[in-house]
């Protein structure tokens, strides 16, 4: 089974039927034994039969206890055997279906990485969360086929020759009988298919909704839109659920026909057989094989309908892990070199010019706005902003994300020990993390865990209020000490207390360092050395917070009316006690990090 450090190699993505392929064709040795034991296995299913009408036509008919007696021994060993063959093959098939999920998983998430902030713009969220639930599980039970399919197929085979030197006319009936089967399930699996597709993308855009509302839900309820986008929810619901009934029914058919056919086939087999044997063509011994062997096709000739159910639905899953592998991470672009030192950037588009080592404040009367200047700063999507006088685009992307760092205060926190969490995959040293703890006003945090900085975070920092999983994407930012850092809302969950104490921190901390900090909070603004001061995206007012306060009657309204906002909101916004309203317990960074 693939190791979980091991390379996962090069999907084929050439559609949904190669990827299934491919995964089978990276464990050729592992499917191969699956095929070989899965036929073995099931041959000495179909051996049973002929063991028992030899035993009762050579022992049982004449009575001859002793050659009863014989086979009744090969008997029993043919069937321990068996039975450790079966042990044997499903360990082998289990390990075929986990090595295609982690494989698949693997390299999904590895292109998702790869694809950086390409992937929010190129795919929904339940694209990646469908596939991620889901789909990866019914990839991996198709895989089936590879070792009771290869020995239906084989045992299909055997009992076919078994059957022609008992009976020409049986023999025919049962190579005959899986192609009617085939004929009559064909088109409930092309329907299937059909059906599966478009529940498979219902299903991806309803679980990109459900992410939509639940990054937006107080948003959408401060602008009375909840009810609204609730009432369309429900209604995808409903297409849904209409959707996915269509496929249960068409699923249903399919297993009822798996099902009820091969019986129906055992019926008919045995009721020719039978009057043979009454006809004195078939001896005893060989109606009780020709019955067992009908018996033992059971398995097979359903699983044959069963795979086809599978695979048609593997496919449907495969064709969307290959829609989303196929997409491709922006061009770098990167022909010219970083400057060599720190260096001015600078945004045509709305006018913005950060001087190096300066501390800046980015006000908008629309955060939107604030936000795409930081965007094409950080250059996540296009841009025409240069960095020294170089366009920021002709930049190897590499060297920007080394350099300048976007810290959004929604940005993601994965699940692990709170240092491994702000650490980002680096190894920060003590005092580097007490410092960066420090200056994000996080000590309260810290201490509030039970093993401090050891402490297990959950995902997305669910176990952390509001307030505290801010000052935690603070602390991991800081702890990475770019050139340049640009921060989208760094303390909009924090109360006054707590952000004026941050927003002095963050200054001292990022002494002689580039720092764009987007906030109306004129206890940040305060403390910045220059503001710029956006109008419809572009640059209306600069300088410091307290001279355009006196000067510029519209940033001295926006200001004022987040002072009033940030007062009717305290109540619902967490503050640097967690989630109850009260202050920090002091104590020492040092002491937090202990």
């Amino acid at each position: 089974m693939i190791d979980a450090y091991e390379d996962p190699g090069t999907p084929d993505c050439r559609g949904g039927w190669w990827y299934l392929w491919w995964l089978v064709r990276c464990q050729p040795g592992r499917s191969l034994a699956g095929a070989l034991l899965g036929s073995a296995w099931m041959t000495l299913l179909a051996a049973t039969p002929y063991l028992m009408s030899r035993a009762i036509d050579d022992g049982l008919v004449p009575g001859d206890l002793g050659a009863l007696a014989r086979w009744t021994l090969v008997l029993f060993a043919v069937g321990a055997f068996n039975a450790w063959l079966g042990v044997m093959r499903h360990r082998t098939m289990t390990r075929v279906r986990m090595d295609a999920n982690f494989r698949t998983v693997k390299v999904v998430v590895g292109h998702a990485v790869r694809l950086g902030a390409t992937l929010p713009r190129r795919a929904g969220a339940g694209e990646v969360v469908t596939i991620g639930v889901g789909d990866v599980q019914t990839i991996a039970q198709a895989l089936t086929v590879v070792g009771p399919g290869a020995g239906s197929v084989v045992v299909y085979l055997v009992v076919a020759g078994l059957l022609l030197s008992v009976s020409a006319p049986l023999a025919a009936v049962v190579l005959l009988g899986v192609p009617v089967i085939a004929l009559l399930t064909g088109p409930l699996t092309l329907r299937l298919q059909g059906a599966e597709s478009e529940y498979r993308e219902r299903q991806g855009v309803l679980a990109a909704r459900i992410g939509d509302l639940a990054g937006g839900l107080r948003v959408l309820n401060g602008l009375g839109g909840k009810g609204l986008i609730a009432d369309a929810f429900r209604k995808d619901s409903q297409r849904l659920r209409a959707q996915g009934y269509r496929v249960g029914a068409v699923a249903s058919w399919m297993q009822a026909l798996g099902m009820g056919l091969p019986t129906l086939f055992l019926a008919v087999v045995t009721w020719l057989a039978a009057r043979l044997a009454a006809q004195g063509s078939l001896t005893i011994g060989e109606l009780v094989a020709v019955y067992g062997y009908v018996a033992v096709l059971i398995g097979p000739v359903a699983f044959f309908v069963q795979m086809a159910y599978d695979l048609n639905r593997a496919v449907v899953v495969a064709r969307r892990v290959v829609r989303l592998l196929r997409l491709e991470p922006e061009p770098d672009g990167g022909t010219l070199p970083a400057p060599d030192g720190p260096a001015e950037l600078h945004d045509p588009a709305s006018g913005v010019r950060v001087a190096p080592g300066r501390l800046v404040g980015l006000v908008a009367v629309r955060p939107a706005e604030a936000a795409a200047v930081v965007d094409r700063l950080g250059r996540y999507g296009p841009t025409g902003a240069t960095w020294g006088g170089r366009p920021l685009d002709a930049v190897p992307l590499a060297d920007v994300r080394a350099r300048i760092l976007v810290a959004d205060h929604e940005a993601d926190l994965f699940a692990g020990p709170l240092r491994e969490v702000v650490a980002a995959g680096h190894t920060a040293d003590g005092a580097a993390l007490r410092r960066a703890v420090y200056a994000a006003a996080a000590e309260d945090v810290v201490r509030g865990l039970p093993d401090g900085v050891d402490s297990a975070v959950a995902g997305q920092g669910r176990s952390l209020s509001g307030g505290q999983r801010q000052r935690i994407r603070l602390v991991r930012a800081l702890l990475a000490d770019p050139e340049v850092l640009l921060a989208v809302e760094p303390t909009s969950a924090l109360d006054a207390h707590t952000e004026a104490t941050v927003a002095g921190r963050l200054r001292e901390a990022r002494e002689g360092r580039t720092t764009v900090v987007t906030s109306t909070s004129p206890l940040v603004l305060d403390r910045v050395d220059e503001v710029l001061f956006l109008v419809d995206g572009k640059v209306a007012a600069s300088g410091p917070h307290r001279r355009l306060l006196a000067e510029e009657p519209a940033y001295r309204a926006l200001v004022a009316r987040s002072v009033e906002d940030d007062m009717d909101e305290m109540d619902d916004v967490d503050d640097v006690g967690g989630t109850d309203g009260r202050d920090a317990v002091p104590g020492t960074a040092e002491e937090a990090v202990r």
